[in-house]
């Protein structure tokens, strides 16, 4: 996980900087060490910058000249544009140390926050930042200045950078100057499982920023403009839609200024735009078919064998659909993806005592997702590496996830018992967090109501890993445990989004199908994940990473996306069923499969109500639940901070 930005300044980005930028007004609000020290606390392992100036030719031709120059400019002219970009990095990969931003011998500059897992071949002792960089070094500049005809280098072995993104498999962010073309590529991937927020230039703040993350600065403060105009700073940042963005920079004869026109690329990779789309063949069973749906009472003695017996139990069979059995596939290979040695250590670690390493943790509730993640990360990472799972409480021991979590973890010692497992029980009192609810505020924006607010504090503290495991002491057999303070020091942290979008685990897609039958979840559940990035991906990625932990999904891998758009839909759900039966009902399936029965059955439950903090937030700032459900808490938005204190 990386921390990436760019400030742009004096430079009038198309038509939405109405006034000259000599005459607009620079916010107080946020400073460059604003954006440093928020983006640094993503990327604990190396903080750096890279100025460029650009200012119009003197010849008034339409074309700039660049200079270069470091963190401080001596330069003899005036500097009319400036571009100051920031890269912070956690780094999980390749031989040598980096420092981003990265410069290339063309002059090219690349801060990235992303893996390749696929499209971009990455050594197992290659960086793939670095990688990356030469790729693009590589690119034609096809696609800036407004090119719309077909790549002049094609057959060559060139490609536009629209292109070359497109081919990346796993999540990404990118900010790239692209020197010989003048122009700044930006973008996030097509799901937005990594965060970018962007600024466009107001009569506020005339600059053109883009962030991985909003500092406190931005939403703390609020300049008498706003204040006068009945806007707040929270306004500052928008979530940027998923896709490949530019801005060429060139000069203008008649305004006498840089001028920046932003361009949306579209993705070139046909199964990419395809996944987009999100549009599955197999919608509505036939008549012919519904008697598939109707469970058997009794297992199939000729079924397929368990791929995974439970220890001490014995040999077992039960009936497995041959659909859960491709998703148990493609999950497993996504999850080996992101755990391999190389995708999950710098090489220059990889001589760490084995014992004394938890290179990965899960986000833990002990429900049906996260108990197929740690079945799924026991069979693909070493047997002498520690797993932690990460769970969070706001009502003690009695709180549904710590319940179920604990459940969980008796589950999987059950199925692996000779792998360290560790439920790192993560204790929280909502009334003592006020100054922790101003920071995880800043995380959470641009969104901002009470139940984004939950959710974003529950997985900001889960993702820190500061609790307490129960240690055994004495002999073995007696089985007394003690609890000790401890902090996991996982740097990857395996999430469960996606799953519900997917499978159809939330209570509104019973609602639709209800209404709607087979067509209308179908919709919703597309809905969803077309949506996804802006409602959960983004205020995710940026409470995890805080930590100075990256956030990986298996269940949003691109493959594990195709394979489940492939199965016919009542294959994957059947809300006929009970809660707990018919709901994610493939994976239901999978986890079965994987020996983790008492998980199989699990409704769903969502990390603001299992962990508690919904109800002690509802009683702090509504006074009940019920004063909260009248009031609609889940949408209430949050203006300011006084509420919270």
């Amino acid at each position: 996980m990386c921390g990436i930005g760019v400030i742009i300044s004096g430079v009038r980005i198309g038509s939405s900087s109405p006034i000259s930028h000599s005459t607009s007004p620079v916010s107080s609000a946020l400073s460059v060490d604003d954006l440093k020290a928020a983006l640094g606390r993503r990327g604990p392992d190396s903080l750096g910058c890279k100025k460029i100036f650009l200012h119009p030719t003197v010849s008034g031709e339409e074309c700039v000249e660049l200079r270069y120059c470091g963190d401080k400019c001596d330069c003899t002219f005036f500097a009319n544009g400036e571009l100051h970009f920031i890269g912070a990095t956690l780094q999980l990969r390749g031989v040598n140390p980096i420092t981003q931003p990265l410069v290339d011998e063309s002059g090219n500059i690349l801060v990235y926050n992303g893996e390749i897992f696929g499209g971009i071949h990455v050594g197992s002792d290659s960086n793939d930042a670095e990688i990356l960089m030469q790729s693009l070094g590589k690119c034609c500049t096809c696609g800036s200045h407004g090119h719309t005809t077909a790549c002049n280098y094609s057959g060559l072995g060139k490609s536009s950078i629209p292109e070359l993104l497109s081919t990346i498999k796993g999540p990404w962010a990118i900010i790239y100057w692209q020197d010989s073309s003048r122009t700044m590529w930006f973008g996030r991937d097509a799901f937005g499982r990594r965060s970018l927020l962007v600024h466009w230039p107001n009569l506020e703040d005339c600059r053109f920023l883009l962030s991985s993350v909003s500092p406190i600065s931005s939403v703390e403060q609020s300049s008498d403009f706003e204040v006068e105009n009945g806007i707040t700073n929270i306004n500052f940042w928008d979530e940027l839609s998923c896709g490949v963005y530019s801005v060429s920079i060139g000069s203008s004869k008649a305004h006498k200024c840089l001028l920046g026109e932003v361009k949306k690329h579209e993705w070139t990779n046909p199964i990419l735009k395809e996944l987009v789309k999100w549009e599955r063949t197999y919608v509505e069973p036939k008549p012919a078919e519904l008697h598939f749906m109707i469970p058997s009472k009794q297992p199939d003695v000729h079924s397929i064998c368990l791929e995974r017996k439970p220890s001490g139990l014995g040999p077992m069979q039960t009936s497995v659909p041959v659909p859960a059995q491709t998703v148990l596939i493609a999950l497993r290979e996504s999850m080996m993806r992101r755990t391999t040695r190389s995708a999950i250590f710098p090489a220059v670690t990889c001589d760490l005592q084995q014992e004394e390493v938890v290179p990965v943790a899960i986000l833990f509730s002990g429900g049906l997702d996260s108990m197929i993640l740690a079945a799924l990360l026991d069979e693909c990472l070493q047997p002498s590496y520690g797993i932690d799972l990460l769970n969070v409480s706001f009502d003690g021991q009695s709180a549904p996830d710590r319940i179920s979590a604990k459940a969980g973890l008796k589950e999987l010692q059950r199925i692996s018992p000779l792998r360290r497992w560790k439920l790192v029980e993560v204790d929280a009192d909502l009334s003592k967090l006020t100054q922790e609810t101003k920071h995880v505020m800043s995380l959470i924006n641009p969104a901002k109501t009470y139940m984004d607010l939950n959710i974003g504090m529950a997985l900001w503290l889960a993702a820190g890993g500061d609790g307490w495991v129960h240690e055994e002491i004495g002999e073995i057999d007696n089985h007394n445990y003690q609890r000790v303070k401890y902090k996991s020091k996982a740097r990857i942290l395996l999430v469960g989004s996606g799953a519900d979008e997917q499978c159809a685990g939330y209570g509104r897609h019973k609602t639709k199908y209800r209404s709607g039958s087979w067509l209308g979840l179908n919709e919703e559940m597309k809905l969803d994940m077309q949506r996804i990035w802006k409602r959960n991906l983004g205020r995710d990625d940026r409470c995890i990473a805080d930590n100075g932990k990256e956030a990986r999904f298996p269940f949003l891998d691109e493959d594990v996306i195709r394979t489940l758009l492939d199965i016919p839909l009542w294959e994957v759900a059947n809300l006929d069923q009970p809660s707990g039966t018919g709901d994610k009902k493939i994976l239901r399936e999978v986890a079965q499969m994987l020996g983790i029965y008492e998980a199989a059955t699990l409704p769903k439950r969502a990390i603001q109500f299992g962990s508690r903090i919904a109800r002690e937030s509802n009683r702090k700032n509504f006074g009940s639940n019920r004063a909260a459900n009248q009031a609609s808490a889940g949408s209430v938005v949050i203006y300011g901070t006084s509420n919270l204190t």
